[in-house]
């Protein structure tokens, strides 16, 4: 995590209603305050339901958009695993400008909805990727080869597919996840004054009203982020996931 997210976690557990460092004691007011704020607590829950929804969503049409593309569904199919990934290769600001000129020209002016799509755009390169990659070395035949032997098409699916595209599925969606929950560049062109994502919010509060409540939240989001990391080795490996 490196000296900076420590001295954000010193920071968190100061009694000070200043950002001090080293902190003069322990103090756990400030993950008090940020628990008891409904602003955050708000901003929090909105963040972690367009990640899970936009991640959701990503996950299925990424995989499906992978399989096509390797399997030579589709033509083209180069060129439009290239376009599928250009979202990562525009400045944020860039896509935050679009998606609100796009939203407001077809009419669409629920937030909501807005972030939800903004969000899957976002996301879905990064499941794309990473199961293309997983996708790159299978030979698609071992399934017509599990089906001459007599086993269904979708179980054949399940036992061969499946477990050669888990790497790329998980890490492209832990990838995705935090890609969403913590966007601030595009976001921030598409929140109102009563919906407001956790970056934008921390922001806001920096502000407005700084204190280490800022801290608190970061600190959580950090310990959150280690143990996401921690059941993406249980469940895949690193090792597995540096192959991608």
């Amino acid at each position: 995590m490196g000296e900076p997210s420590a001295s954000v976690v010193a920071v968190s557990f100061s009694p000070s209603s200043v950002f001090a460092f080293p902190p003069d004691g322990m103090s756990l007011r400030w993950y008090e305050t940020a628990l008891a704020t409904d602003a955050l607590m708000s901003s929090i829950w909105l963040s972690i339901q367009i990640a899970l929804a936009s991640t959701a969503i990503s996950l299925v049409l990424g995989t499906l958009c992978a399989i096509a593309i390797t399997h030579r569904l589709v033509p083209f199919g180069e060129a439009l695993a290239t376009f599928m990934a250009s979202p990562l290769m525009l400045p944020g600001l860039v896509l935050g400008i679009a998606f609100l000129h796009a939203a407001r020209q077809f009419g669409l002016y629920d937030t909501y909805s807005t972030l939800l799509l903004a969000h899957v755009v976002i996301t879905m390169p990064f499941v794309m990727r990473t199961v293309l990659a997983s996708l790159s070395l299978f030979d698609f035949t071992l399934i017509d080869a599990a089906r001459m032997l007599g086993s269904s098409y979708p179980r054949s699916l399940w036992k061969i597919l499946l477990p050669n595209i888990m790497p790329g599925f998980v890490s492209g969606g832990l990838f995705a996840f935090i890609a969403s929950f913590d966007n601030y560049p595009v976001s921030m062109f598409l929140v109102d004054v009563r919906t407001k994502t956790l970056p934008i919010q921390l922001l806001n509060q920096l502000e407005t009203l700084p204190d280490p409540t800022v801290a608190a939240i970061s600190s959580m989001l950090i310990v959150g982020t280690v143990l996401a990391l921690f059941v993406c080795d249980r469940l895949v490996g690193f090792n597995r996931m540096a192959t991608l």
